[in-house]
């Protein structure tokens, strides 16, 4: 007797490259695509296009479209907890994000350099627990990166809009099954932080951007060639895998800043992070900082 086919589940996923200043020169890329699983079919991510957010109002706009919809956004959605005690600031992820949302800048640069002048060369920033295993910038950091403005100008609006935030209300239970997620009774938009770096480190060390036209190199360029097959392949350490026309492939590759890969590696890590129990969150996470999607918890 012929064993019944488990009927596959789809779901609207975006992923976000994000910019504190977006310009027509920079924008925001979100990659759009619609994930799949269930059934015998391999879980996958069939990128449908790019959209390109020009100015903090697009991104508002976009983030008001109806669910249910899932997102992975690169910018922290936290800060380490150290600091925040240091400072005596809120320490109630949501009081905190108002705080941090309408403190002026040069308040907190101070803050950040005053922090860093009383400590050793090596040991200058604080961490949050996901930042060091995830081999990201530590959130705090204010210039080269500067994540800590991506944060000031991308939470409180992802906040605002409603978003629901499944590691900053720990623990996720009522959100931690995918087909939860699929229920179109409900018009939930998650948001799960992303980073990239991660996941294009598990196919190639190597450089694969820069926003410096002279240093968009053919090896670069090679670069972001392996982790895109790499992502086509389910070869980047994630549980779904890439579906994408050779005309997506081609604006992919071809943006030699990175911001399109970096969208859709976003896009996948929420994807994998969504079919984990609890989205992979660590039990022990501290729901102040937060963890980023498709980092491994630490033990």
């Amino acid at each position: 007797m012929a064993r019944p086919q488990t009927r596959r589940k789809g779901l609207r996923v975006y992923g976000v490259d994000f910019s504190s200043a977006p310009t027509t020169k920079k924008p925001i890329a979100v990659a759009v695509g619609h994930f799949e699983w269930g059934g015998d079919e391999p879980m996958t991510l069939t990128l449908e296009r790019f959209d390109w957010l020009v100015s903090l109002a697009e991104f508002e706009d976009f983030l008001q479209r109806p669910g249910p919809w899932l997102g992975g956004f690169d910018l922290p959605f936290g800060q380490p907890r150290e600091l925040a005690i240091h400072y005596n600031w809120p320490l109630n992820w949501s009081d905190f994000v108002e705080f941090f949302t309408h403190e002026p800048r040069e308040s907190l640069r101070t803050a950040f350099r005053d922090w860093c002048a009383g400590r050793p060369v090596g040991s200058k920033f604080a961490w949050r627990q996901a930042d060091k295993p995830a081999g990201s910038s530590p959130a705090m950091r204010w210039t080269n990166p500067p994540v800590a403005w991506m944060m000031q100008a991308g939470i409180g609006r992802m906040k605002a809009a409603g978003l629901v935030f499944p590691a900053h209300h720990h623990p996720p239970q009522a959100w931690s099954a995918p087909g939860r997620l699929a229920d179109h009774q409900t018009l939930a938009r998650l948001a799960l932080e992303a980073y990239p770096g991660f996941s294009a480190r598990q196919v190639t060390r190597q450089s694969y951007k820069s926003d410096e036209p002279s240093r968009q190199t053919l090896e670069r360029l090679r670069a972001r060639e392996s982790i895109l097959r790499g992502l086509l392949e389910g070869r980047a350490g994630l549980t779904c895998r890439l579906i994408a026309s050779p005309a997506l492939q081609a604006i992919t590759l071809a943006d030699a800043k990175g911001d399109a890969l970096d969208s859709v590696i976003c896009a996948l890590q929420a994807c994998h992070a969504a079919v984990l129990p609890g989205f992979g969150l660590p039990l022990s996470l501290d729901p102040f900082e937060g963890w980023i999607a498709g980092v491994p918890p630490q033990h």
